[in-house]
């Protein structure tokens, strides 16, 4: 494939297309993130406050919910695809790029429990494909899947600021070698686990060394039996947990497929209720029980301490109820409220006899996030990317691979609504991205 002249002309393409793609994810970054900053840390304090009062998400996600609602009733592409149905590699055209994008930099910044990585995806996968049409390259399927998921990767990696997390990503969306791709990365990754876990744990127990390319950084504490044994315990639990958050948001999706402006309403309001009562019920801002948990996530890896037991149930509970609402009628990305329910549920049971912080969170976010994606290998190396520890990657890739197989096991929820350019509505199954 490599020796065909049109191969490598459409790698040189993809290679320039990264550059305009990957300024435009850097500029809608930084406005959700300078949004997100001014309405919720900035505003309050202009106010004289410390924080956002209890009452602040009502006004936010009541707007998010009625332009959210505009956009999908009348704006080709419908604002991109359902959350609830996990992330999609495509189908979003030049035309639906516009509602994409308002759909996201009014929903996301108001306070919708998302993230900003499915509208990333839709717009580096549409403006790719709008480059090609200005340059009048060839568009044939092949090419259009091609540059579409090549526009895709360079802007999801942008997001993570890793190329490796947008590749695997992306190839694993995309589906790429069908249902025999999971047949056999399963026990590969989960006998590569175990494989290191075994290694890892020989290396720390005899004393001897076999060479290896660590550079000298410092070494985090090893691994435990403790450790190793609460893997089948939590990541099952935490597994069925985001399950069900999922097909809560499945069941939210059909509820305003039937009247989508009124509907969408509803459960923006139904979200900021609950971003409402945690604020209430904790005394803390509530917009850590809104947004994508991103920006928390960080603050509760470095100070565990400086949230209760209370205040973790709390957030649990009312960020997943938020979640579910918002995955079935806003518009955003599944990834990193998964990410900060899994943190925050090993930060719950970090005290439990034998197990740390570090690989509670890592069995809660693996687990979590493979949970919502059932993308077992970008969920490990997304979350080992995050933790930065290789202590943990043994722990991480079991855990994926637990939960990947206990929500297939699981019975599915609805049949989630897609819609394409000018509302042609599909359906695809609620049990896989």
């Amino acid at each position: 494939m490599l020796g065909r002249p049109e191969y490598r002309r459409a790698l040189v393409f993809c290679a320039l297309i990264g550059i305009p793609v990957a300024l435009t994810a850097f500029w809608f970054l930084v406005a959700v993130h300078q949004l997100e900053q001014l309405i919720w840390t900035d505003w309050p304090k202009d106010l004289g406050r410390r924080q956002a009062p209890w009452w602040w998400g009502i006004p936010l996600l009541t707007v998010a919910g009625l332009v959210v609602a505009l956009v999908v009733a009348h704006l080709p592409g419908r604002g991109g695809h359902i959350p609830a149905g996990g992330l999609h590699a495509g189908g979003v055209t030049k035309a639906a790029l516009p509602g994409v994008v308002i759909a996201a930099l009014v929903g996301l910044p108001l306070g919708a429990v998302l993230g900003p990585e499915a509208p990333l995806i839709a717009l580096g996968g549409g403006l790719a494909l709008y480059l090609a049409s200005l340059a009048r390259a060839p568009q044939t399927e092949a090419s259009t899947a091609l540059l579409g998921a090549a526009g895709a990767a360079a802007a999801i990696s942008a997001l993570f600021g890793n190329p490796v997390v947008g590749a695997v990503l992306l190839m694993e969306v995309a589906g790429v070698g069908g249902p025999q791709l999971f047949a056999v990365m399963l026990p590969a990754l989960l006998a590569s686990g175990v494989g290191d876990l075994i290694f890892t744990g020989f290396v720390h127990w005899t004393g001897f060394e076999t060479g290896s390319l660590n550079i000298g950084l410092p070494t985090p504490p090893p691994l435990d039996w403790a450790d190793v044994l609460w893997v089948p315990v939590l990541a099952p639990s935490v597994a069925f947990f985001v399950h069900w958050i999922f097909v809560g948001g499945q069941f939210v999706a059909r509820f305003v497929e039937s009247r989508v402006v009124r509907n969408t309403v509803v459960c923006a309001l139904g979200a900021a209720g609950c971003v409402t009562a945690y604020a209430l019920a904790t005394g803390r801002s509530p917009a850590e029980a809104a947004l994508s948990g991103e920006s928390t996530l960080a603050g509760l890896a470095h100070d565990p301490h400086a949230w209760s037991v209370g205040a973790l149930l709390a957030v649990l509970v009312f960020k997943g109820l938020a979640y579910t609402l918002c995955l079935g009628s806003l518009r955003g990305g599944p990834v990193f409220p998964a990410l900060f329910l899994g943190g925050a549920a090993g930060v719950l049971l970090a005290p439990l006899p034998g197990l740390g912080l570090v690989p509670a969170m890592a069995i809660g976010m693996a687990a979590s996030v493979t949970a919502a994606l059932r993308l077992p290998v970008s969920g490990v190396v997304l979350v080992v990317l995050l933790l930065g520890n290789v202590e943990t990657v043994a722990l991480v890739v079991i855990a994926a691979v637990g939960s990947f197989v206990v929500g297939q096991r699981l019975p599915p929820g609805p049949r989630v609504p897609e819609f394409g350019e000018g509302g042609a509505r599909r359906t695809r199954g609620a049990s896989g991205a």
